[in-house]
């Protein structure tokens, strides 16, 4: 009732504009494995229902709707991070079909991360060789005499192992199955302050939940992923760390702009930032609400954020 009573509020808010004609076909928005990415898109669904359109929401593989947005099948991608999608987006771009709608303001980082606690037990750290020669310290059971890394998913496609062989660490790469499972391991961890590494980003709530420090590899240059020349490793891939202000962007079908010429002028207004999709994040992972009540009460929240995208005459 509450995420009702709050949608109303932002189609009353909405109810005064004059728009294009858009289709009546739905909308068709992803939904990924991440509490940011999931109240985004209820975020911008509400927006542009408010506005008259018909939206559907799919769950959809994280790399492979890049190929769905590019044949049509999925209307837009809200959160493309250039560290974990990027090269599959480039890909579909290349392939023609999906287009840059442009980037948000938020600057983002994926990489190993450690909450401050485990810097007493490895006193070296941001430096990856001081890591690495703290090895044993992240030993479990599980890994032997080797460090134990908790990765990201599987879909997002880290190369979490191509980076632990590139460089030659002492790590077993463990990869987690969902974003829950990473701040579990984060949790668990904080009652004796247990040493701990795992994938971790920003934007995210985590950051003020648990202060911590992101790993310094090698730092990344373009090419790192494809060219073995590329890094300190001239035999291997994946040996820089991954970009340290790198894009989030938006995307969409090359035939949106046409069809729901509103919905598109409003895409492409969109920009969000990092304590906005933190607070997102929080709405759920912190507050537990669910998806749609997040979206709705942060709509609410947020009418001077939101509503000038709306507007026919903001720039």
């Amino acid at each position: 009732m509450k995420a009702k009573f709050l949608m109303t509020a932002a189609a009353a808010a909405l109810a005064t504009a004059s728009f294009a004609e858009d289709s009546s076909d739905p909308i068709v928005i992803p939904i990924h494995n991440w509490s940011s990415q999931i109240v985004m898109s209820n975020v911008v669904g509400q927006i542009l229902e408010a506005q008259g359109n018909n939206v559907e929401f799919v769950t959809t593989d994280s790399q492979a709707v890049y190929e769905s947005i590019r044949l049509g099948d999925v209307t837009m991608e809200l959160e493309v991070w250039e560290g974990a999608f990027g090269a599959s987006f480039r890909a579909a771009l290349e392939k023609g079909g999906i287009v840059d709608v442009g980037d948000h303001d938020a600057v983002t980082r994926e990489d190993w991360w450690y909450p401050m606690w485990t810097k007493d037990a490895c006193p070296g750290l941001p430096d990856w060789e001081a890591l690495n020669a703290c090895a044993s310290v992240f030993a479990t059971a599980e890994t032997g005499d080797k460090g134990r890394y908790l990765d990201g998913p599987v879909d997002w496609l880290k190369h979490g192992a191509e980076r632990v062989e590139a460089l030659g660490m002492d790590f077993v790469v463990i990869n987690a199955g969902s974003a829950a499972a990473l701040w579990a391991e984060i949790g668990a961890a904080e009652a004796d302050k247990k040493p701990v590494v795992v994938f971790n980003w920003t934007p995210n709530f985590a950051e003020a939940v648990w202060p911590g420090e992101f790993v310094e590899f090698p730092a990344w240059e373009d090419g790192c992923d494809k060219d073995p020349a590329v890094g300190p490793n001239p035999d291997a891939l994946y040996d820089c760390g991954n970009p340290a202000t790198g894009y989030l962007k938006k995307a969409a079908w090359e035939g949106m702009e046409e069809k729901w010429p509103d919905a598109y002028a409003t895409l492409q207004k969109i920009s969000f930032t990092n304590p906005q999709i933190a607070e997102m994040a929080k709405k759920v992972d912190v507050d537990e609400l669910e998806p749609e009540e997040a979206a709705a009460e942060w709509l609410e929240e947020n009418k001077d954020v939101w509503e000038g995208w709306t507007s026919m005459g903001a720039s």
